[in-house]
């Protein structure tokens, strides 16, 4: 999901400045679910379940989650398994996984799939950290976004003489506050990933 899409502007109109905040603060939050969420399906050194959240599978003529049709484990560093719930699935299962972007390459014995997940280059290393700049950037831009649209709500309580200019200016502080908040979540977010990317195993 795009950032902007998770906090689309809501309609309606505001009565007060704490109907304003309460909007952005929810709106923001989103932002910061959404960013952990696409952070998540980046790789690291490491095997994760997390790491096959964005593949589905075509099973019973419709696509479904991954984790709809089998049961996934890491039980190594470096290898996640599948047990399909109804093995008739496997070939399905399997060839989803091949055909990602992920580079992975499974096997499976009849019952089990097993996803090595290979040491990243140094190279790949660089590729996803350069993924994960992008996507940071674009959360900053649609909090940013969220900031611009709770400015103008605000100036519009002013000019319908709904608060004082103290209550503007004081206003317009808050939101500020709150930008920077949510901004220095998602730069901590995309420092701790960077870190678990680059980190060698």
């Amino acid at each position: 999901m795009k950032p902007e899409q998770a906090n689309a502007a809501p309609s309606g109109q505001f009565q007060n400045v704490k109907e304003v905040e309460n909007s952005a603060k929810t709106r923001m939050e989103k932002v910061i679910a959404t960013m952990q969420h696409d952070i998540a399906n980046i790789r690291t050194g490491r095997a994760t379940v997390n790491l096959l959240d964005g593949i589905t599978v075509l099973a019973y003529g419709s696509p479904m989650p991954l984790n709809h049709v089998a049961t996934l484990h890491v039980p190594e560093a470096s290898l996640i398994t599948l047990q399909p719930y109804d093995s008739s699935q496997i070939g399905a299962i399997e060839k989803a996984i091949r055909a990602s972007d992920l580079g992975l390459n499974p096997s499976n014995d009849g019952k089990l799939i097993r996803v090595p997940v290979p040491a990243l280059t140094e190279e790949r290393r660089k590729e996803f950290v350069k993924q994960l700049h992008h996507l940071a950037e674009e959360h900053r831009v649609a909090v940013r976004n969220i900031r611009r649209d709770c400015n103008e709500s605000i100036k519009k309580l002013l000019k319908d003489k709904l608060i004082s200019e103290d209550d503007d200016r004081r206003a317009h502080e808050e939101t500020q506050k709150l930008t920077d908040a949510h901004i220095a979540k998602i730069d901590q977010l995309s420092k701790t990933k960077e870190k678990d990317i680059m980190e060698v195993k």
